[in-house]
C-alpha cells in the first residue's frame, strides 16, 4: 500500500499558539516575540539549578516509518531529541549559535510504536536557548499537526545596497513562508541566511558580478529571483601594496630559541605578512613597547631593522606588530590600559613603520575592552591598518567567547583570524564531532566553526607549526594543509569531513615561524606558499 504523504506531526510547530501540545520541565519555558525564526513568537527556555530546560511533546507517528526530526534553535547549548521510537533514540546538539541555526537529524519507528516524545533543551548553568519551527516530517501519524509548507515563491525587490573593493551586500523583500534564502553569485550558491539581506565577500576588485535569491522551506527551494549585477569598487591606494585575496602569515622570532636567526631581510618571499614576535608589555597598564634583541640576532642594529621593513614594504609585505604569544601577559581590562594600548601600538608604528598589530593574547582578553582599544588604534591609525589575530583552537569554540566576540565586535576593521591549529588535543569541529588534530578533517571542522560563525572566507586562515620542533604538538605536513586549504575553498582533497558548502574567498594560511620555516629548509613557506596564492 502506498504510503502516505509527509506531514509534519508536530503540533504547534511555532509556539504560535504559546506552550500548548508542550510541556516544559520547572516551569522554565515561555514564548517571546523576539527573537523569532518565523511567525510572530519563539521558544525561550531557561535553565535553572539542577535544570536543563527541557520543553517536550508527545507525537503520534506511524510504525515502521523514517522521520526528520529538525528545529531551529539560537542562544546557548541547544539540544534536540527523540525518545520512545522503539529503535534507536537519537540526538543533536550546538554548543551556542548568535543566530537562527537548524538541528537536524532522522529516526526510524518501531514495529509497534505509534508515538514518540520529541524535546528541546538547554544545559544546566548556561544562558537561555531559543526554538522555532520544530517538525517531525514523515508519514501521517493521524495524530494531527501542522499543515506542511507550501515552496515559497521567488525572492522580489532584489537590490544592491552597498559595494566594497572585496564584497557586493544585497537585499530583497521577505517571501511568505519561507525559513531562508540563498544567495547564487554568477549561477553557483555561496551562501544562505535567515534574513532579507546577505553580504557576499571574497570578492575580486573592479569585478562585475551577477546575482539572484532563492527563498527556502522545508518543502522546497523556490526558483531564482530576477538578476542583479553588482560591480565592486577598485582596491584602496595604499601604496600599491595591498594584500593579495589569498595571503601567507609568517611570525618572525625577535629571539634566539633554536631556530634559524634571521634579520628581518632574509624572511622568505613566500610571506605576505610578516608578524615580528613580540611587543613587550610595559609597567603602564595595557601599554607596550617593542625592544629588538640586537645581540641575540647577531648584532642586528636598530636602524638596520627599520629599513629592513621599509624594503620589505616596497617589495609588497606587510609587516606588522605582534601582542602577545605564549608568555604574554598585556592586559586590557578597562577603559584607561585600552587607551594606553591604542596609544603605545600607535607609538610603534610610528617609530618602526609596522602596517598594524596581530593580536596573539593566549591567556585571555576581555572583548569589550580589546574591541574599544582596536578600534581606537585603527582611528589613529586608519583604513589601511592590517589587524590580524592568532587564538588558540579553544578560543574559537564558541561565538560566545571573548576572542571570537572581539573578533565579530571588529569585523570591519579585521585583517584576518590564523587560528593555531596546534598544541591543544582534540576538538569539537562544527558539525559536532570532536576531531584529533593533526589530519585534514581538524583543520576543516574547526575552520568551519570560524566560517560559520560570522566571519568572512577572507578573514579566515589556518595556522600551522613549520616543523615538529616549532610546536609540541599539531604539525602536519605542508601537503595536508594543502588538501585542508582545497577542501575548504574547492570541495577537493577533503577527509570524512567535507563542508556544507566551499569558501573561495579563504584568506589562507599561517605558520610559526619563518624561523623554524628556515631551519626545515624552507620547505613549509616552498610548498604552502605558492598553493596559498594559487588558490581561486
Amino acid at each position: 500500500m502506498a504510503s502516505a504523504a509527509d506531514v509534519n506531526n508536530v503540533k504547534n510547530a511555532g509556539y504560535e499558539s504559546a506552550l500548548t501540545n508542550w510541556t516544559c520541565s520547572a516551569g522554565s519555558g515561555t514564548t517571546v516575540s523576539s527573537p523569532t525564526h518565523s511567525g510572530s513568537v519563539a521558544l525561550k527556555a531557561t535553565p535553572a539549578g539542577q535544570d536543563n530546560a527541557r520543553c517536550a511533546q508527545t507525537v503520534t507517528v506511524r510504525p515502521n516509518s523514517t522521520y526528520t526530526l529538525s528545529a531551529w534553535v539560537q542562544g546557548a547549548y541547544a539540544y534536540l531529541g527523540v525518545t520512545g521510537t522503539g529503535t534507536t533514540d537519537v540526538s543533536t546538539w550546538t554548543p551556542d549559535s548568535t543566530a537562527w541555526k537548524q538541528l537536524s537529524t532522522t529516526f526510524s519507528t518501531g514495529s509497534s510504536t505509534t508515538s514518540v516524545t520529541v524535546y528541546t533543551h538547554g544545559w544546566y548553568g548556561q544562558a537561555p536557548y531559543y526554538a522555532d519551527d520544530v517538525s517531525v516530517y514523515g508519514p501521517d501519524g493521524g495524530g494531527g499537526g501542522d499543515p506542511a509548507p507550501t515552496i515559497p515563491g521567488a525572492p522580489g525587490g532584489v537590490s544592491v545596497s552597498s559595494t566594497t573593493s572585496s564584497s557586493v551586500s544585497l537585499s530583497w523583500n521577505p517571501v511568505s513562508g519561507a525559513t531562508d534564502y540563498s544567495i547564487y553569485r554568477n549561477g553557483t550558491k555561496v551562501t544562505a541566511v535567515t534574513g532579507t539581506s546577505a553580504t557576499v565577500t571574497g570578492l575580486a576588485a573592479s569585478t562585475s558580478y551577477t546575482f539572484q535569491i532563492t527563498a527556502t522551506n522545508a518543502a522546497g527551494e523556490s526558483a531564482k529571483s530576477a538578476a542583479v549585477t553588482g560591480t565592486t569598487t577598485a582596491l584602496p591606494d595604499d601604496g600599491g601594496t595591498a594584500l593579495p585575496q589569498h595571503a601567507v602569515t609568517g611570525y618572525w622570532q625577535n629571539f634566539d630559541n633554536g631556530a634559524t636567526v634571521q634579520r628581518l631581510s632574509a624572511v622568505q618571499s613566500q610571506y605576505d605578512i610578516i608578524a615580528v614576535a613580540f611587543a613587550d608589555a610595559t609597567t603602564t597598564p595595557g601599554a607596550v613597547t617593542f625592544n629588538l634583541d640586537s645581540a641575540g640576532l647577531g648584532g642586528y642594529p636598530v636602524d638596520q631593522f627599520k629599513a629592513d621593513v621599509k624594503a620589505k614594504q616596497a617589495a609588497g609585505k606587510k609587516v606588522i606588530i605582534s601582542v602577545g604569544g605564549e608568555r604574554g601577559t598585556v592586559t586590557v581590562n578597562d577603559s584607561t590600559s585600552a587607551t594606553n594600548f591604542a596609544n603605545s601600538l600607535y607609538s610603534l608604528m610610528q617609530t618602526y613603520g609596522f602596517d598594524g598589530v596581530d593580536i596573539d593574547l593566549e591567556n585571555g582578553l576581555n572583548a569589550t575592552y580589546m574591541t574599544q582599544a582596536l578600534r581606537a588604534l585603527s582611528a589613529k591609525a586608519g583604513p589601511s591598518m592590517v589587524l590580524t589575530m592568532a587564538p588558540q583552537t579553544i578560543d574559537m569554540q564558541s561565538t560566545s567567547n571573548s576572542y571570537f566576540q572581539t573578533a565579530l565586535n571588529v569585523k570591519d576593521i579585521l585583517t584576518v583570524v590564523n587560528m593555531q591549529y596546534y598544541n591543544s588535543g582534540s576538538m569539537l569541529g562544527c558539525d559536532g564531532k570532536v576531531y584529533a588534530q593533526g589530519s585534514v578533517d581538524f583543520l576543516t571542522a574547526l575552520a568551519c566553526i570560524q566560517l560559520e560563525g560570522g566571519l568572512s572566507p577572507s578573514q579566515v586562515g589556518l595556522g600551522l607549526p613549520a616543523s615538529t620542533r616549532a610546536a609540541g604538538s599539531g604539525y602536519v605536513s605542508p601537503s595536508v594543509v594543502n588538501s585542508a586549504l582545497d577542501c575548504l575553498t574547492k570541495g577537493t582533497g577533503c577527509g570524512s569531513f567535507k563542508p556544507s558548502r566551499t569558501y573561495p574567498g579563504l584568506r589562507g594560511a599561517m605558520t610559526w615561524s619563518t624561523n623554524w620555516d628556515a631551519a626545515a629548509g624552507n620547505s613549509w613557506s616552498g610548498s604552502v606558499g605558492p598553493h596559498v596564492h594559487a588558490l581561486p
